[in-house]
């Protein structure tokens, strides 16, 4: 054979071979089209973000930044933490600053919680945590500078329109200072999912036959590169069972490995390790896939894959929930890109309702709803009612007003407690909806405060010494379950002369002088404070007063009560009934007096009772006569006698 034929026939099959089932995959149409599925995934990676560890603190502090795009938006909140083997976890400070209206659903079972908000723009649903009013800021170092005055920050993010947000308050950082950095994986300490759902999309591959659909989800890589699970839940509304039907096509980043739950028997095709929820603990091993779009579709092509049925691409994420209405099989793309946002058009009853919070008065029961709020969130109200239908609200420029006392409109009252029902009737809607709402009648309850000088709060005192340990009770009587109690402020004026002591403000203790204790089983509010041990002027009373904010768990707004009480006070050491500063001087002169007297009763008894013999002679030395300027010898114990002279000296 001719070599240059040669030549060519061994360059023509070189070109054959190069043309594999992978270069084919790669050349093939698909026009991928938006599809009718779901996708909802949860991610730990934030525009902004830090943890710290901060290991000896009684108090840690969690800041939010929420930026929202609607007029009105829904969050739900839910804070967890590790059991600590009967340990009681730590107080936490969640500071919430956002830029628009929100409805919070706040879950944080078992956590000591406060929780910093401005009530003009977050609307709390049964809310179960101490609350404080977020001062205004314009920057997010004023909010966290404030932040820091309250305790060490733990964790600050900044989101972009969540719709649920975990955080855990197991601290996995090693880092003793929170300095924000942007796009900052979280990691296990934050997840969130946003509100609007991912777009997903779908195609036919031509060329190939049959019913085997493929889904295919992409996450792409995050900012920090260490290993982490995605779980991903997959549900199929398909009546077929067969193993070969479909095929689960998962591609990201070597340093991820997944989890899956599907409803569905099917193939797998994964980038990384991968096991099934029913098997958790047996490990498969994955494949080298392409990370692009074109090349993932081709290798659903080569897996002889008729129809892309979802094809997802997600940012590094935790959670990816995938629902399908239908199979692949009938899949019609459609023409036009869909809006990845789902807002519900027409009137939202749900966060309607939560803003039917009554106030409560010794009078009765009044309910305001603000018109702007309620054509916010597209509802248009044809009839405010309680119960009884005739009590009807009413209607002024801007508002809604519905009132009543507790003696009609349907008011149950039983004991303390006076229920009744708020009926609201929307044009959109032909059934009312209906809110169950609380007062509590004031006037039947005393609110009591109580001093008590052993932290066993066995018996109540009216006295406290100068740098004296005291222990403070604030109860209610009768007790309610249904009233919650929050001691908001406490002071101790000890008269005009003296500053007032301020113990607690803010529902936070002033000063390390200041403890707040755990409530009595019953829920009585408690705390200590140690009073200083030295004043000028001595004080000898003070009146200590409380300022509590008491509201139902259910459908209310609170009510502010003070209650004081008149404390003696006298010097450390002495008795209650107190010894005044003349007393005090006459004793400690008595008390020298007595001790001078009885150092000389002692001295003279010493002196008379010594044995005779032992005493020493009086011994007298004469001066020479012949000499006047004679020295003249002293000793010790004698006497000395000199005798006259009529000599004149010279």
């Amino acid at each position: 054979m001719d070599r240059g034929v040669l030549c060519q026939a061994v360059a023509l099959l070189l070109v054959v071979c190069s043309l594999g089932p992978t270069s084919l995959a790669e050349t093939f149409y698909c026009d991928l089209q938006p599809v009718d599925s779901k996708v909802t995934y949860e991610m730990s990676q934030v525009s902004e973000g830090c943890v710290a560890q901060i290991p000896d603190a009684t108090l840690e502090v969690h800041v939010l930044f929420l930026t929202f795009q609607g007029d009105v938006s829904e969050l739900k909140l839910t804070l967890q933490t590790s059991k600590q083997g009967g340990i009681r976890p730590r107080e936490v400070l969640l500071i919430l600053s956002v830029n628009k209206s929100i409805f919070l659903k706040l879950q944080a079972p078992g956590i000591p919680l406060q929780l910093a908000y401005d009530p003009k723009l977050v609307i709390p649903e049964a809310l179960d945590a101490n609350t404080t009013q977020l001062p205004s800021f314009t920057t997010k170092d004023q909010l966290l500078n404030w932040a820091t005055t309250k305790g060490p920050i733990a964790s600050a993010t900044e989101l972009n329109d969540p719709e649920t947000i975990l955080l855990r308050l197991d601290q996995a950082s090693s880092s003793p200072l929170c300095i924000l950095e942007p796009q900052k994986a979280m990691g296990h300490t934050l997840e969130w999912s946003r509100k609007a759902y991912a777009p997903v999309r779908g195609c036919r591959l031509e060329g190939v036959a049959g019913h085997k659909e493929a889904h295919i989800l992409r996450i792409l890589p995050g900012p920090e590169a260490w290993p982490r699970t995605v779980t991903v839940k997959l549900e199929l509304n398909c009546a077929w069972r067969d193993t070969d039907a479909a095929v689960l096509i998962l591609q990201g980043p070597p340093y991820v490995s997944w989890l899956i739950d599907a409803n569905h028997n099917m193939q797998i095709w994964t980038t990384g390790e991968y096991s099934l929820k029913i098997f958790p603990d047996r490990i498969n091993s994955g494949f080298q896939l392409p990370n692009t779009t074109q090349g993932l579709l081709g290798e659903a092509r080569r897996l002889n894959a008729s129809v892309v049925a979802s094809f997802v691409e997600l940012p590094l994420t935790s959670d990816v929930s995938l629902k399908t209405h239908s199979c692949g099989s009938g899949l019609q793309p459609s023409p036009t890109p869909v809006e990845i946002t789902t807002a519900n058009k027409g009137c939202n009853q749900e966060l309607l309702l939560t803003l039917i919070q009554p106030k409560c008065s010794s009078d009765g029961m009044t309910l305001v709803l603000k018109k702007d709020l309620i054509s916010t969130l597209l509802c248009t109200i044809t009839s405010l009612t309680f119960w009884d239908s005739s009590c009807q609200a009413e209607e002024t420029e801007d508002e809604f007003v519905l009132s009543s006392g507790y003696s009609s409109c349907g008011m149950e009252v039983m004991e303390n407690v006076v229920s009744n029902e708020v009926v609201i009737r929307l044009l959109s809607s032909s059934s009312p909806q209906r809110r169950k709402v609380q007062c509590i009648n004031m006037d039947n309850l005393s609110l009591q405060l109580g001093l008590y000088l052993s932290p066993h709060f066995l018996q109540a005192s009216n006295t406290i010494e100068l740098g004296q340990q005291g222990f403070v009770q604030v109860s209610v009587s009768p007790s309610i379950p249904e009233l919650k109690i929050q001691l908001e402020s406490c002071q101790l004026n000890l008269g005009p002369d003296m500053e007032i002591v301020e113990l607690i403000q803010g529902q936070e203790a002033k000063s390390s002088c200041v403890s707040l204790l755990s409530p009595s089983p019953s829920g009585d509010i408690r705390f200590s404070f140690l009073l200083r041990g030295y004043m000028v002027p001595m004080p000898t009373t003070g009146i200590l007063s409380c300022s509590v904010t008491m509201h139902p768990r259910i459908r209310s707004l609170e009510v502010h009560k003070t209650v004081s009480m008149r404390l003696n006070i006298v010097s450390a050491g002495l008795p209650d009934k107190g010894l005044v500063l003349p007393a005090v001087l006459g004793i400690t002169f008595g008390a020298f007096l007595i001790g001078a007297l009885l150092t000389a009763a002692l001295w003279y008894i010493y002196s008379h009772t010594r044995h005779p013999g032992k005493r020493e002679p009086v011994v007298a030395v004469a001066a020479p006569a012949s000499s006047e300027s004679s020295s003249t010898n002293h000793s010790i114990g004698s006497t000395q006698s000199t005798p006259c002279s009529t000599s004149s000296m010279a």
